[in-house]
């Protein structure tokens, strides 16, 4: 009889339905991937998905989850200050995009999220909550959170056309033709003068 629930090795079951799962939302996006699916590619029964995470939500939502940490990363991008700051953050997040490891997971969250509007709003949520509201903290000028959006708007759109597109010449470009390329307008939206509009009074 085969055996359901829980496999030996509890916390070696959650990694690898977790790395199932942002392999299916990956290539499946939000809405094509499945607890049964996921659960057969991590050899584990759906049930232990389901006691591990509750729901597609919560495995989802833990698949967003980078293996780096990002309230370690940002503030030591921006210890050094403001000036120089846009290259930084774009080299450690072409960096990130480079390495399997982290690509998978991001990759799988960008495709979910443009397919389906449950993903877009954890992903919202993550983000607002991750990268623009730390980033937004540090940030010594006018509007600071606008300023942190318009960079990861910046740097969503980027992985979108690079990475999950693929549109060319973007995609096939070295690394530093695309530092040199945006990171003067990452610096500019987080330390160079906004459009008077867009300031208050």
């Amino acid at each position: 009889m085969a055996r359901t629930g829980r496999r030996p090795g509890e916390s070696g079951s959650r990694g690898a339905i977790l790395a199932a799962a942002r392999e299916s939302f990956a290539e499946q996006g939000y809405d094509g991937a499945t607890i049964r699916r996921i659960a057969g590619m991590a050899g584990v029964d759906p049930a232990l998905v389901h006691h591990y995470f509750g729901s597609k939500d919560g495995l989802f939502v833990a698949a967003m989850e980078l293996p780096v940490d990002l309230g370690t990363v940002l503030p030591q991008l921006l210890d050094g200050g403001l000036d120089g700051v846009g290259e930084r953050l774009l080299r450690f997040y072409l960096g990130a995009l480079e390495l399997p490891a982290t690509r998978t997971p991001m990759l799988a969250v960008l495709r979910s999220a443009v397919r389906n509007e449950r993903a877009a709003a954890l992903l919202r949520g993550f983000v607002g909550r991750e990268v623009i509201g730390r980033l937004a903290a540090r940030i010594d000028r006018p509007e600071p959170a606008l300023r942190a959006t318009l960079v990861g708007s910046q740097l969503i759109g980027l992985a979108l056309a690079r990475y999950v597109i693929g549109i060319e010449p973007m995609a096939s470009a070295d690394t530093e033709t695309i530092v040199r390329a945006v990171s003067p307008t990452l610096q500019r939206y987080l330390t160079g003068e906004l459009p008077g509009d867009l300031l208050p009074g």
